[in-house]
């Protein structure tokens, strides 16, 4: 198989409050299909997630405190999680403070030569925001 695209669908609780909440993020609602709305799009440039409302896919079943990479389980987090290339880990994590986005993880460098933070979508879903430290080095 060569995969020519690749498309995640989250399971949302609300579609309103998820694109909002995408909003703040940085990405834009793409289109939203039913009446009511019950499946949608978000994109960034050419990536997109797709959101579906109550279906597809799983939520997580509580909100606690994300465990530390390096020191325990991620079990606390049963939502998906995604992973986002960024060019500016720190600018992403200052937008995220000042728009109330939920962050569970603050910008480190990682052993792995990544600089990454954690944000947490209301249903639970994960994103690591990343970007490779060879490529930081260059700026």
């Amino acid at each position: 198989m060569l995969a020519k695209g690749l498309t995640p669908i989250l399971n949302v609780s609300d579609m309103a409050r998820s694109f909002e909440w995408f909003e703040k993020l940085g990405w834009a609602k793409a289109w939203e299909w039913g009446e009511p709305p019950n499946f949608g799009s978000v994109c960034s440039g050419d990536f997109q997630i797709f959101l579906c409302h109550d279906c597809q896919g799983c939520r997580a079943h509580r909100a606690s405190e994300s465990a530390h990479p390096l020191e325990g389980s991620d079990a606390v987090d049963e939502g998906t999680w995604l992973s986002i290339w960024v060019e500016d880990v720190n600018q992403v994590y200052q937008e995220c403070l000042t728009r109330g986005i939920e962050v569970t993880f603050p910008p480190t460098d990682m052993p792995w030569s990544v600089r990454e933070m954690h944000v947490r979508h209301p249903d639970g879903h994960v994103f690591r925001i990343g970007k490779g430290l060879e490529d930081t080095e260059e700026e």
